[in-house]
């Protein structure tokens, strides 16, 4: 059993707020308590806790990526649970302590095998958790692909969508699937009686059909302005109902390529800061020390965000989340902000409700970062975690 660890005169994040001279009480895997640090001499702590003094260092929630191909050469599309664990460890060095590995559309067989050996390799992780995995498609739009391929995209499938539920042993959580696909109230359905998160993206879905897929609980965006139908005065289309819709949540990739700066300002004027979540939409390449960089089995290039070489169409990002909280902190938003789009938002739009904040009762998830936003030390469920490359 481990030891209660007690990590004290810290500037706590909690994920919603910042609280300077506090302390954090850890025991076995969850949070016991949260307390100023003017009360630190007064409290009875189990005989064998552990003491860390964090000098003023800032204490958060773990990060949570809820949207993930891969990094440091390991991805999603190598079909393995070696892979999927090497990516686990990778990931806590830029303090991530939770993740949602995504798969793209493919064929059903590279699907399913995929989606087994994501499945495989929870619980046997060695650093950041697998909290389950993310289907982007195969029922998305054939106009709106982005970097996926057509050969690789399905007409909406309940008996398919079955097939991929079974593989996955129940472990699916979120799908990124386009409204305006016939037959698409028939999936929702499906999918709510699953427990599944429907998210929009590649889609081609005008307003109408966007509230048609509010109506059948699509209720979170994926990427948000990327690989979908773009506000127009007479349409707001995809991007228009996430501005006038404040019960629609939205992903955002902070890499200043996907969405530009002032953009992402201005969406946190007309929406509801708890339905902005940060995602990376990282690529297998992303901090890869070694050439050719290859992503979903094509080359890239890396230009501040990665782009495929055959036609210069952005495939994805290459960045950390921990680079993302630094990007929204560059552009003129507060780290309170930042802090709560990586952890608390992404764990209720998930349905986490054990994660994202530090408090009482939560898993004791937690990232040590400096001024500079540079990740120090990472726990997970109470652990310390051996952050050397």
């Amino acid at each position: 059993m481990t030891a209660p660890i007690c990590l004290h005169n810290a500037t706590v994040l909690n994920g919603y707020t910042t609280m300077k001279d506090c302390g954090v009480l850890i025991k076995q895997n969850k949070i016991v308590d949260v307390f100023n640090e003017s009360h630190f001499q007064e409290k009875d702590f189990p005989k064998d806790t552990q003491f860390f003094d964090l000098k003023g260092a800032y204490l958060a929630p773990g990060l949570i990526d809820t949207h993930i191909h891969g990094i440091g050469g390991f991805g999603t599309e190598d079909c393995k649970s070696s892979a999927i664990l090497k990516m686990s460890e990778i990931l806590v060095r830029y303090g991530v302590t939770s993740f949602i590995p995504t798969i793209y559309a493919g064929k059903k067989a590279e699907t399913i095998h995929a989606i087994k050996a994501i499945v495989s390799a929870m619980g046997k992780e060695k650093g950041a958790r697998i909290l389950g995995l993310h289907l982007e498609g195969p029922f998305i739009s054939p106009r709106r692909l982005g970097a996926q391929t057509p050969d690789a995209i399905s007409p909406v499938d309940i008996e398919l969508m079955d097939q991929l539920w079974q593989a996955s042993s129940g472990h699916i959580i979120n799908m990124t699937v386009a409204p305006e696909l016939p037959n698409m109230r028939k999936l929702a359905l499906y999918c709510i009686g699953k427990g599944i998160i429907l998210q929009a993206g590649h889609t081609d879905a005008t307003y109408a059909q966007m509230v048609e897929g509010i109506q059948g609980r699509i209720m979170h965006v994926t990427h948000l302005f990327n690989a979908m139908s773009r506000m127009h005065h007479r349409d707001p289309g995809a991007v228009g109902a996430v501005f006038i819709h404040p019960e629609l949540s939205c992903e955002i990739i902070a890499d200043g390529i996907h969405i530009n700066p002032e953009i992402i300002k201005f969406l946190l004027t007309c929406k509801p800061l708890d339905k902005v979540v940060l995602v990376t939409d990282s690529l297998k390449p992303t901090k890869q020390k070694t050439k050719p960089l290859l992503a979903n089995n094509e080359e890239v290039y890396l230009n501040k965000c990665f782009y495929r070489k055959s036609d210069n169409i952005i495939a994805g990002s290459a960045m950390t989340m921990i680079e993302s909280v630094k990007n929204i902190v560059s552009f003129g938003l507060s780290l309170e902000q930042a802090i709560q789009m990586a952890t608390a938002n992404p764990a209720k739009i998930m349905r986490c409700e054990h994660l994202g904040l530090i408090a009482p009762g939560y898993d004791a998830d937690l990232i040590v970062f400096n001024k500079n936003l540079n990740v120090l030390q990472v726990i997970i469920q109470g652990k310390l975690i051996d952050m050397k490359e």
